[in-house]
């Protein structure tokens, strides 16, 4: 078996071009090792102000590349003027050209207003019918202007209820049911759900994050079907006691499936978590939940190991989530 140093060593990292951007580079792509994922190609798109999707998507690039063979590409938002990987910037992520032979999206951004240049490529892929998985803010992902092509995918869509976030993913933005940085989440299988394969090799309590739990509509729409439940805690630790009171009575669901119906009449379907920050990917159970959603999003359950090799890839020391706490000067060529 190969050491976590060894691995980090075997993957092959390559700095994609951006078209719209053409002297900066967009994103990095990861060659995938031997594993059941192999000729299957992932792309991870990150894009928050607040949760660090650009270092935890990266590092789930790698984990799927390293320990399941998949060939991984993550895109970030990028500065217009310097090229560096820069969250703030809501109207650009070059490279989702990437998308149009892709086999599974995984979404992860917040409020951008793409330019349809590089929207029609995300709904092209949307319309295609292929799986989806979304993360935190990907349930409020889009705020495009009113005039843009593709206005309905906004969070506010009164045409298409809900836009994006809820039509395909199931919910849109609502609130913070838990205390925003002061009460954490502990992930409760939901009832009848302890065999479902995205849950192989996880138990109560395997899943921790210091995010909060968001507010949900319940029931979910369509054939939504929550897998794990949020326990909000009175604090910031794993170990804290539950919240008493209505927070958790009922607890709202923290990751569901669901298919969702393209405007072409095509069926597609998703998997859905409102956790999903970078200091999330510390728990080794919500990345187990992550890897085990890709298999089932791309059919390959039967594939699901009884526990799931999450071994993190290189080093990792996720930034604690807080506007505008990302990484300054960072490119996307720095990080090979």
């Amino acid at each position: 078996m190969l050491s976590r140093r060894s691995l980090l060593a075997a993957l092959f990292v390559c700095v994609l071009a951006s078209g719209s951007t053409a002297s900066f580079a967009a994103g990095v792509e990861f060659k995938g090792q031997d594993g059941p994922g192999k000729g299957k190609k992932v792309v991870l798109v990150s894009g928050d102000e607040e949760y660090r999707s650009e270092e935890g998507l990266l590092q789930f690039g790698k984990i799927l590349a390293a320990h399941h063979g998949f060939d991984t590409t993550v895109l970030f938002a990028i500065d217009k003027n310097d090229g560096t990987i820069n969250p703030n910037q809501t109207d650009n992520i070059p490279g989702l050209e990437v998308l149009d032979d892709a086999d599974l999206l995984i979404l992860f951004t917040r409020f951008r207003n793409l330019p349809d240049d590089q929207m029609q490529h995300i709904v092209k892929y949307v319309d295609s019918g292929r799986p989806i998985i979304g993360l935190r803010t990907a349930t409020h992902a889009f705020n495009p202007r009113p005039d843009s092509t593709y206005a309905d995918y906004g969070w506010t869509s009164k045409k298409w209820d809900g836009g994006f976030g809820r039509q395909v993913l199931g919910e849109t933005w609502i609130n913070h049911h838990g205390g925003h940085g002061t009460q954490s989440t502990r992930g409760i299988v939901a009832p009848g759900q302890a065999d479902h394969p995205i849950l192989r090799g996880i138990k109560d309590g395997d899943i921790w994050g210091p995010t909060d739990v968001y507010g949900v509509r319940l029931p979910l729409p369509g054939d939504s079907q929550p897998l794990v439940l949020g326990q909000v805690l009175v604090g910031m630790s794993p170990d804290d006691a539950p919240l008493k009171g209505a927070k958790n009575e009922p607890m709202m669901p923290v990751a569901w499936t669901k298919s969702y119906e393209t405007k072409s009449g095509k069926t597609g379907k998703s998997f859905t978590t409102t956790m999903g920050a970078s200091q999330d990917l510390s728990s080794e159970g919500f990345r187990r939940l992550l890897v085990n959603a890709s298999y089932w999003a791309l059919d390959m359950a039967d594939k699901i190991p009884a526990k799931s090799d999450v071994t993190i890839v290189g080093e990792y020391a996720p930034t604690p989530f807080g506007n505008n706490g990302f990484k300054k000067g960072v490119k996307p060529e720095d990080l090979k």
